[in-house]
C-alpha cells in the first residue's frame, strides 16, 4: 500500500501505513523519489529537510506506522521520466512465470539490467512497475546481472519483502544456476569457500575479487553434462555476493563462457563460433519456503533456446570426437 497524502504544499507531509513499516528512511526515500541522485537524498537527509514527527533522523531510522514525514520538494531533480519501450514490455509481459497476490517471478532475459542507471533509461522494475500501473507496490526482492538471465523475484506488498530478505539472510532461499564454463571441470571440486570483495575502477566499472578483507562467499558445483573442451555446471548458493559464480568460476581456472569481464578471450572466441553471443548463467531454480505463513513455491525458469542451441553444437561436437 502506498502512502497517503495528508497535506500538500511546496512541502509535502504524507502519513506511513503500516505496509511500509519496517523501512529504512533513506530506501524509502529512494523509491518515492525516483530518478533523484542518492547523493541528494542523503543530503536532505543530513541538513534536516527530511525530518519525521517533526524532528530529525539518521539515514538507518526504520519507519513506523503512522510516522509524519516532512519532504521537500524534489521535482526539478528527478531524471528524465522514463518511457518504456514497447518491445522490452511486450518481452516482461512473456516472462512472467509465477504470480500471485505476494510475489511476482519472471525469467529475466539477459541484456536488461534489473533497473535503471548510469546511462540506462529503465531496466526491469521500471518496466514492471509501467506494465502493472495499477500495483501499488513492487520491489526488486534481489538482483541478477544485466547478462544472467532466470529467475527474479519482485514483491507485491512490503511485509513479503521483509520476510524475503530475512530468509536471504538466513541462506533458506535455494537457488540453482546453469553455468557453462571452459575445460573439464574437477568432480572434486563440489564447493568453493573464498571471500569476494568489490573495486570500483579509475574508469567506473564494478570488478570483484578473491581478497581476505572481502565478505564471505559460498558456492557449491555438480557436474551437469561434461564435454570436450567445456563443462556444464550446476551452481547452488549459499551466499549472494556480487558477481558471486562468476568470480569463484575463474578463481579455478574455468572462467564462463561469454564473460567478458572474468573469463578467457580467446575461449569466448571459440565460444562465439558456435553462435554464443551472451554470458552462459541462467538462474534456473527458485525453492522458498516461508513457515510463519506456510508459503511454499518452488519455480523452474526455462534455459533460453539459445543455450539450448549451443548445447546441442557441443554435443554434436563431442559426439564427433568420440
Amino acid at each position: 500500500m502506498n502512502p497517503s497524502t495528508i497535506f500538500q504544499s511546496p512541502v509535502t507531509y504524507i502519513s506511513i501505513s503500516s505496509e511500509r513499516a519496517g523501512q529504512r528512511i533513506d530506501n524509502f526515500l529512494l523509491t518515492h523519489f525516483k530518478g533523484v541522485p542518492k547523493s541528494h537524498i542523503y543530503r536532505i537527509l543530513r541538513t534536516g529537510e527530511v525530518r519525521v514527527n517533526k524532528g530529525r533522523i539518521k539515514p538507518t531510522y526504520r519507519l513506523m506506522a503512522n510516522d509524519i514525514l516532512r519532504l521537500p520538494p524534489m521535482q526539478s531533480l528527478a531524471k528524465k521520466q522514463f518511457k518504456p519501450d514497447p518491445n522490452k514490455q511486450k518481452e516482461l509481459a512473456n516472462s512472467i512465470l509465477y504470480e500471485d497476490a505476494f510475489l511476482l517471478i519472471i525469467n529475466k532475459p539477459a541484456g536488461m539490467a534489473v533497473h535503471g542507471g548510469s546511462g540506462i533509461n529503465g531496466g526491469v522494475i521500471e518496466g514492471l512497475r509501467s506494465l502493472f500501473s495499477k500495483a501499488p507496490y513492487l520491489e526488486l526482492v534481489h538482483r541478477l546481472d544485466r547478462d544472467t538471465s532466470g529467475c527474479l523475484m519482485v514483491a507485491k506488498k512490503r511485509s513479503m519483502l521483509r520476510r524475503l530478505h530475512d530468509l536471504f539472510r538466513l541462506g533458506k532461499i535455494h537457488k540453482q544456476y546453469l553455468a557453462l564454463v571452459q575445460g573439464h571441470w574437477n568432480p572434486h571440486f563440489t564447493k568453493v569457500e573464498a571471500p569476494l570483495e568489490k573495486n570500483i575502477l579509475q574508469s567506473g566499472e564494478r570488478m570483484v575479487r578473491i581478497s581476505a578483507k572481502g565478505k564471505p562467499a559460498i558456492s557449491s558445483f555438480n557436474i551437469e553434462q561434461p564435454f570436450a573442451t567445456t563443462t556444464l555446471l550446476r551452481v547452488g548458493l549459499e551466499t549472494g555476493r556480487t558477481h558471486q559464480i562468476r568470480v569463484h568460476t575463474a578463481y579455478k581456472g574455468h572462467p564462463i563462457a561469454g564473460d567478458s569481464k572474468y573469463g578467457d578471450e580467446a575461449f569466448n572466441r571459440q565460444m562465439r563460433r558456435l553462435s554464443l553471443k551472451r554470458l552462459f548463467l541462467h538462474a534456473e531454480n527458485l525453492d522458498i519456503f516461508i513457515p510463519d505463513i506456510n508459503y511454499r513455491l518452488a519455480v523452474s525458469a526455462p534455459l533460453p533456446s539459445a543455450l539450448q542451441q549451443v548445447l546441442k553444437r557441443l554435443a554434436a561436437s563431442h559426439t564427433e570426437l568420440n
